[in-house]
């Protein structure tokens, strides 16, 4: 096992030491990192069979690319403010481990994007997100024009504060502050949702998981605009620029809680009303 926790949160750092010591108990091999590691820097990560990630969504959002080309399903723990894919609150952490290595609940496969920042026709970057890829202006309040495709034709220009495409996972983060579409996370499919489009008749687009998406950065572009990853990668742009966002070939495996289903935390969480 390992415990991938983010330690700026001081009961990650309890919480992880009372996994290590209560499963050493067990005879469980537990070996920990941290938010901001590589994964060249963690010396176990070939042979983890699962990871316990400590924090709120951004710690798996994190985990899950750290993890990208291993199979190690992950228990996404609960220790922030509002979680969609931390389903597990701290209290429950054993009871769901246990019930994983019983068979007694599921796997979430979750699609992942891969994103490719192209310039004159070279490849300067390749990137992994279980969020959503965006592309927008530094500052605030700043049009951007863009041009967005797939393998099937132009969809149009867009004059916008910037277009997200997003995963199903991603569909309750970014996308949906922006007015997109909630989807379940198992589905295979991708969200291109332009934010506060100059043009009213631009709306969000769902698509087939296999489609790719390619963003153009206008020649006439002159505000500053990044692409970024999860919200926590950053890449500067210049016109011209060319970014690919497809389904990668990985997938986030994330273990389901025995307490609650995705539509229960969303009623939980966005406080929908109803009958009882």
């Amino acid at each position: 096992m390992l415990v991938f926790a983010n330690n700026e949160k001081s009961q990650a750092v309890v919480l992880a030491d009372r996994i290590q010591e209560t499963l050493a108990t067990e005879g469980v091999r537990v070996s920990r990192a941290a938010v901001g590691q590589s994964a060249s820097d963690i010396e176990s990560l070939q042979t983890v069979d699962i990871v316990v990630s400590l924090g709120g969504d951004g710690t798996v959002l994190s985990c899950a690319r750290l993890l990208a080309g291993h199979d190690a399903p992950i228990l996404a723990v609960n220790l922030g403010q509002f979680g969609f894919i931390t389903e597990v609150r701290q209290d429950e952490w054993y009871d769901t481990f246990d019930a994983y290595r019983q068979r007694r609940v599921g796997l979430s496969r979750r699609l992942m994007l891969e994103a490719r920042l192209l310039r004159d026709n070279e490849c300067l970057a390749t990137c992994i997100g279980l969020n959503e890829v965006v592309v927008a202006a530094t500052g605030i309040s700043k049009i951007v024009n863009l041009t967005a495709s797939t393998s099937r034709g132009t969809l149009g220009s867009y004059r916008a504060d910037g277009l997200i495409v997003a995963t199903p996972t991603g569909s309750t983060a970014y996308s949906a502050a922006a007015g997109g579409p909630i989807l379940h996370p198992d589905l295979d499919a991708m969200i291109l949702n332009p934010v506060c489009p100059f043009t009213l008749s631009n709306r969000t687009l769902v698509m087939p998981g296999h489609e790719v998406v390619r963003i153009l950065v206008d020649h006439t572009q002159r505000t500053d605009v990044v692409m970024t990853v999860d919200g926590q990668e950053v890449y500067a742009l210049e016109a011209d620029d060319v970014i690919e966002v497809r389904r990668s070939n990985h997938q986030a495996t994330i273990i389901e809680s025995d307490r609650r289903s995705f539509y229960e935390v969303l009623r939980s969480k966005l406080h929908w009303s109803g009958g009882r």
